[in-house]
């Protein structure tokens, strides 16, 4: 009998065959082919994010629009966002919640005055989407938009290598969403991203993607960047990334996500998963998501057991690895609330062996997004 995991049929993005050409080393993830380095490598090509300019496909994340009245109120019922104090425009960091109080999965809301546009993760779409249409009342509709593709231009360079081709995104203040043509492609465009970076994520037709890419590709200053680069660049930024470091079992107060929660839903607590999320701000979590550098070089990978120096299990490390404008190992993790503090001694067993760590405070290189 055929193994389905090995039988198993990947989706492709729209740039698919751009990948190949440019020389990109294709994997799984999420379900999608998707490219997780280049031949310039994932050391230069993080590197070269943080002092010029990288484009990422994120096409396989889900996309989505919901429209009719009462659509920002029907979405609060999945999460502890202020959407209805969205303003058009303007673009908000989210998490859809389960009715036990973990995170079903982060995504991010758009007022674009008539719709509000989402984006969810690939690995979630699937669960996302079914939830967000089974809370809404009649007149509001929730349309995948499964033809459109989605790209990030990130870096201190992305935006003024941008404005060539379309000078309007300049005035884009970080979180800011409009409209504009790029390389006659209509585009929505966001000033936001997953690298700590300034820059942009654009969302585009589907059939126009690689003539985009190619336009974007050509900017001086602009090169390719895979799934490596990107790990290793939200990791630095203290970005989660959802099935390592939040998942159904995590809630906003254990992950250190409270500021999502808007100050008027802190009142009425009408969301979903309330209960836990309450009681775990009053009460504290009995653990909670931290920033940790290991001693010396060598890096701990997600799942390493987190020990107190010489003692009992205290959590376990949910991303790791080197940070190379860090210049070292960095990790984050669950731990006991008792040793979260910054400067808490670790001990992170590597292959059965205590490396010695401390606590750090998250992010390991400092947000440069534009204000």
């Amino acid at each position: 009998m055929a193994d389905s995991a090995a039988a198993e049929v990947l989706h492709e993005t729209p740039l698919a065959s751009l990948h190949r050409e440019l020389g990109g080393r294709m994997v799984p993830f999420a379900g999608y082919s998707m490219p997780v380095q280049y031949p310039a490598g994932i050391m230069q090509e993080h590197l070269h994010c943080r002092a010029a300019a990288s484009l990422f496909d994120v096409s396989h994340m889900g996309q989505a629009e919901l429209r009719g009245e009462g659509a920002a109120a029907a979405l609060e019922r999945l999460t502890p966002a202020d959407v209805q104090g969205l303003k058009p425009g303007r673009q908000r960091y989210g998490l859809l919640m389960t009715e036990s109080g973990g995170i079903l999965d982060d995504f991010m809301v758009a007022n674009l005055g008539d719709r509000l546009f989402l984006v969810v993760n690939a690995s979630r779409k699937h669960l996302d989407l079914p939830a967000i249409a089974a809370v809404l009342p009649a007149g509001v509709t929730l349309a995948p938009l499964a033809d459109r593709a989605l790209v990030a231009l990130q870096g201190p360079g992305a935006v003024a290598a941008l404005a060539t081709l379309a000078p309007g995104i300049a005035g884009l203040s970080f979180m800011g969403v409009g409209a504009f043509d790029i390389a006659g492609v209509p585009c929505l465009v966001s000033r936001s991203g997953y690298t700590g970076e300034d820059g942009v994520e654009i969302s585009a037709p589907a059939e126009a993607a690689e003539r985009l890419a190619r336009a974007l590709l050509a900017l001086p200053g602009v090169q390719p960047a895979g799934l490596g680069a990107r790990d290793s660049l939200r990791l630095e930024a203290g970005l989660c990334l959802y099935g390592n470091d939040i998942d159904e079992t995590t809630s906003p107060v254990e992950a250190n996500l409270t500021w999502t929660i808007g100050k008027r839903r802190r009142t009425a607590w009408d969301f979903r998963g309330a209960d836990r999320v309450r009681a775990e701000l009053d009460g504290g979590a009995a653990r909670l998501r931290v920033g940790i550098r290991p001693e010396g070089r060598q890096p701990a990978r997600g799942h390493t057991p987190i020990h107190a120096p010489g003692g009992e299990p205290v959590g376990e490390v949910t991303s790791g690895g080197f940070g190379p404008s860090l210049g070292g190992p960095m990790a984050m993790g669950y731990v006991a609330r008792g040793h979260a503090a910054d400067g808490a001694p670790l001990e992170l067993m590597v292959r059965g062996r205590p490396l010695a760590a401390r606590v750090a405070p998250m992010p390991f290189t400092p947000h440069r997004y534009a204000r």
